[in-house]
């Protein structure tokens, strides 16, 4: 848990998982999801190093559950898979529970919410196991 590849893999994806997560939601797709929100629920100044801590947290909870997922076997592409399921599960899953629950979104925001949170958690489980495939133990 504690690992060199783990440790090292939370600090790159933390830092990825911040820049990637803003220049999606805070820059690319701002004007979208304004559009598709029911209510304005955002900061007018967001709390940057709590931000920043929680993907800290974040890449090192996607970091320990990929080296038990992988299995000694790092890949991109398993990487990439690792990541969209997570997103799966966080895009559609808990979409379709906050869709059901709350007023945040209109449906067509929690899909496209969807489709980034899959991407955007695939990129980082990527991430995560280039990490891992490039500080492995040589046998």
């Amino acid at each position: 848990m504690f690992s060199k590849s783990n440790l090292l893999a939370t600090l790159i994806a933390g830092v990825v998982m911040f820049f990637l997560g803003y220049l999606i939601w805070g820059i690319a797709t701002a004007d979208f999801f304004e559009q598709h929100s029911m209510v304005n629920v955002m900061k007018e100044m967001p709390n940057l190093p709590m931000i920043a801590l929680g993907n800290l947290v974040g890449a090192f909870v996607l970091g320990s559950l990929y080296s038990k997922w992988a299995r000694g076997h790092h890949s991109i592409g398993q990487g990439f898979q690792f990541g969209a399921w997570i997103g799966a599960f966080v895009g559609i899953a808990m979409g379709l529970i906050w869709y059901a629950t709350a007023n945040w979104m209109d449906f067509t925001g929690h899909i496209v919410e969807a489709v980034l949170d899959i991407a955007y958690y695939g990129i980082i489980g990527a991430v995560i196991a280039f990490v891992y495939q490039k500080t492995a133990s040589k046998e």
